[in-house]
C-alpha cells in the first residue's frame, strides 16, 4: 500500500483568448483536465469566466500575470513593470532584479498582485489555486507577494514546477496555512 495519488491536470492562460477558453472546455468535458488558472486581466477572461460557471466540475485558479501580458491596474500606476506600450515588459531578469532591489517595483507588484486577486474575488468563483505566468512566482519576492496578499483571499495552495529544486529550495518552508502543490 502506496500513498493515495490524484492526478491534477491544469491548463493556464485560461482567458488569454476566446480559442484557449475554447480548448480548455473541451479538454475537460471529453478529456482529462481538471483544473484551469484564469488570467484575469486576459482579452478573453469575462468569457473564460462564464464557461467556468458552465463547467462546475472545473477547478479554477488565478493565473498571476506579471511579465509579458496585460496589467489590470492602469500602466501608469505601473511604470517601473510596464514597457511603453503599456504592456508588462519582456526582459524576466532584469524585471526580477528590479522586483528584488528596487522598493518602488515592489510596491507597484504588491499593489497589481492584490488588483488580480480582487478581480478573480469578484468573478464569484472558488480559488482552487494560485500559480504565476512563466513561473514568475519561483522569484522568492514574488512568491512572497503572492503568499502575502493571497491568505487575504483565502488562497491555500500555490503551485510550483518540480523542477529546477536549487531554485525552489530558496522559497521554504511554506507558510502555516499555504500547501506547496508540486507538478
Amino acid at each position: 500500500g502506496g500513498a493515495l495519488r490524484r492526478l491534477v491536470v491544469t491548463a493556464d492562460d485560461f482567458g488569454l483568448a476566446r480559442e484557449v477558453n475554447e480548448a480548455v472546455e473541451i479538454a475537460h468535458r471529453d478529456g482529462i483536465l481538471s483544473a484551469a488558472s484564469l488570467m484575469v486581466a486576459g482579452a478573453a477572461a469575462s468569457d473564460a469566466v462564464a464557461r467556468a460557471k458552465r463547467l462546475p466540475k472545473l477547478r479554477t485558479g488565478l493565473h498571476v500575470v506579471l511579465v509579458e501580458g496585460e496589467p489590470k491596474l492602469p500602466p501608469e500606476q505601473l511604470p517601473d513593470l510596464v514597457d511603453g506600450s503599456g504592456y508588462f515588459r519582456t526582459d524576466m531578469a532584469r524585471l526580477g532584479f528590479d522586483i528584488f532591489a528596487r522598493p518602488a517595483a515592489r510596491a507597484q507588484l504588491l499593489a497589481e498582485v492584490e488588483a488580480q486577486f480582487a478581480a478573480y474575488a469578484a468573478t464569484g468563483l472558488p480559488l482552487d489555486h494560485v500559480n504565476a505566468h512563466k513561473h514568475f512566482h519561483l522569484h522568492p519576492t514574488i512568491a512572497g507577494a503572492i503568499i502575502a496578499v493571497g491568505r487575504r483571499y483565502g488562497m491555500t495552495s500555490l503551485r510550483v514546477p518540480v523542477e529546477p529544486r536549487a531554485v525552489l529550495s530558496k522559497i521554504e518552508p511554506a507558510p502555516i496555512g499555504v500547501s506547496w502543490i508540486t507538478g
